[in-house]
């Protein structure tokens, strides 16, 4: 039974068919946040240029995202659906990507095939994030996010642990001559790329999807209730003028700086602080971003707005209130995520281990522990996704979302006051839980305060302010680690239980949508 006009609530049994999915997914990034920094600096990258080397993913994503969000809102096929073709397109690419990423012969062939790897799994993720939204009523998705959630963990556990497995108990070798990569590595990619294509393949033949004109009629009656405006009124050509002038003008004036700070007077002035070039990324972001209301304004004066790139532009400063409040939450988790995921593994390897450099023994040993915490990480993290599950309908989806934030910003903490690589485990429980929620909580809240013929769209928007801080982190954070922390990779973590305190006070802000 199910109120009339509404989509009717799934069984457990399909949620976790149409979920499945995101278990290979999560082992494909998870095998890429967990060992790309390792074959970056086994192929002779140093620590300062891990940060720019990954900045190919995050730009991936504010590209691919939301033209794979546009182009599956506007798709319909009777047999494939309109999100499971993107589906299976992605994942055959990504695992493509994985069999081959360990075989490459050089730094520059590496952060090649991240660029690839990166945007095949989002060519497959960001269609999942949609999915819920449109298979499930707004009762349930808190329910359907942290089901992905928990996938998301498991498939997180399995990768992190392969390549201590292999190394542990079926004894193939960690380590290899300068300039290889290890063997361990090359297998755990090899068994990734293979599971993500089996578990994206059980959703896509398993689940079956809502045609345009049920999905109307749904939206139809849920419009007829009460609701918090949708939308912030539309964007006139003078106002993306303006705000293209403005946004070019810093980009502009922010590269003129960084030439001027590593000019010779320039470093004369500064002294010891170093403005690095990864700066120069940081001002074509916002240059670029200007540059993206100038062509708007022109094609809105033009009459041109009947088109993929202005509903784009358009949607992006139409957002619903909600999401716009999310928006900054988003930023401030994802800016923190991003700093463990870049200083992990040479963080760790220094900090508890004591090596720096990327051939020896002791740091492929930091290397492969890093690798298990993150499985005991995501491990806690799919059991947090659970207890979500149980209590989706009993509390109050922010307050639980900035308490989850706290309690990883304490395990962000942590990893600074634990000194043994034995007790690595205890910081893990904050951050598994901040991590269960950050990839379910926002989602579900999101998902009840846009239109159903935009959850794509608005998925693939809502990315942009997971890819904007991480962008930021790949070009300031290593001018952070090098000018305040004297390089030592650990205390990214400092900065990322800050960033994540100020991601908790901001949901505190967020009014959700009504129902």
């Amino acid at each position: 039974m199910h109120d009339a006009g509404l989509k009717p609530r799934l069984s457990p049994g399909q949620i976790w068919n149409m979920s499945f999915g995101f278990l290979g997914i999560q082992i494909g990034f998870e095998l890429q946040n967990g060992n790309v920094s390792r074959i970056f600096q086994t192929l002779g990258a140093d620590v300062g240029e891990l940060a720019i080397l990954w900045i190919a993913a995050p730009m991936t994503g504010l590209i691919v995202q939301p033209i794979i969000g546009h182009l599956s809102d506007k798709t319909w096929s009777p047999r494939f659906g309109r999100r499971r073709p993107f589906f299976l397109i992605g994942a055959l690419l990504a695992s493509l990507a994985l069999f081959i990423m360990p075989n490459a012969p050089a730094l520059w062939v590496a952060a090649g095939l991240l660029w690839v790897m990166d945007a095949s799994l989002n060519i497959t993720m960001e269609p999942f994030r949609a999915f819920v939204g449109d298979n499930l009523p707004d009762s349930q998705r808190t329910m359907g996010y942290a089901m992905q959630s928990f996938f998301i963990g498991t498939g997180a556990v399995l990768a992190g642990a392969l390549p201590w497995v292999m190394t542990n108990w079926l004894g193939l070798s960690n380590t290899a001559p300068a300039g290889e990569i290890p063997e361990t590595v090359h297998w755990s990619f090899y068994i990734g790329g293979a599971a993500l294509l089996a578990a994206v393949c059980w959703t896509v033949f398993t689940t079956r999807e809502y045609s345009p004109e049920e999905l109307a009629r749904f939206e139809a009656a849920r419009a007829a209730a009460p609701r918090t405006p949708a939308a912030a009124a539309a964007r006139t050509a003078a106002q993306f003028t303006r705000g293209g002038i403005m946004w070019v003008a810093a980009g502009l004036a922010l590269a003129a700086f960084v030439a001027f700070a590593r000019s010779e007077n320039g470093a004369a002035l500064l002294g010891t602080i170093e403005i690095a070039k990864d700066i120069y990324v940081l001002a074509a972001l916002l240059a670029g971003f200007g540059a993206i209301q100038l062509i708007a304004g022109v094609l809105k004066r033009q009459s041109r707005a009947d088109n993929g790139f202005m509903e784009v532009v358009g949607d992006l400063f139409a957002m619903p209130r909600t999401m716009r409040q999310l928006a900054l939450v988003q930023f401030f988790s994802w800016f923190g995520m991003f700093g463990l995921w870049i200083y992990g593994t040479p963080g760790v390897a220094e900090y508890h281990f004591g090596a720096t450099e990327a051939a020896s023994a002791a740091y492929q040993n930091g290397a492969d522990w890093w690798s298990l915490m993150g499985s005991v990480r995501n491990g806690l993290a799919a059991a947090a996704a659970l207890g979500f599950v149980l209590i989706a309908a009993r509390i109050d989806r922010c307050r639980l979302h900035a308490f989850n934030l706290i309690a990883g910003a304490a395990g962000f903490a942590a990893m600074l006051l634990v000194r043994d690589p034995a007790l690595l485990w205890i910081p893990q429980i904050g951050l598994g839980i901040a991590w269960a929620s950050i990839v379910s909580l926002p989602y579900a809240i999101l998902a009840g305060c846009v239109p159903a013929e935009k959850m794509g769209i608005y998925m693939g928007v809502f990315n942009i302010f997971i890819v904007v801080p991480q962008l930021l982190a790949a070009t300031v954070l290593g001018f952070l680690i090098t000018n305040l922390f004297g390089g030592a990779p650990a205390y990214a973590f400092a900065i990322s239980a800050t960033s994540f305190v100020a991601a908790a006070l901001a949901t505190l802000l967020v009014k959700e949508a009504a129902a």
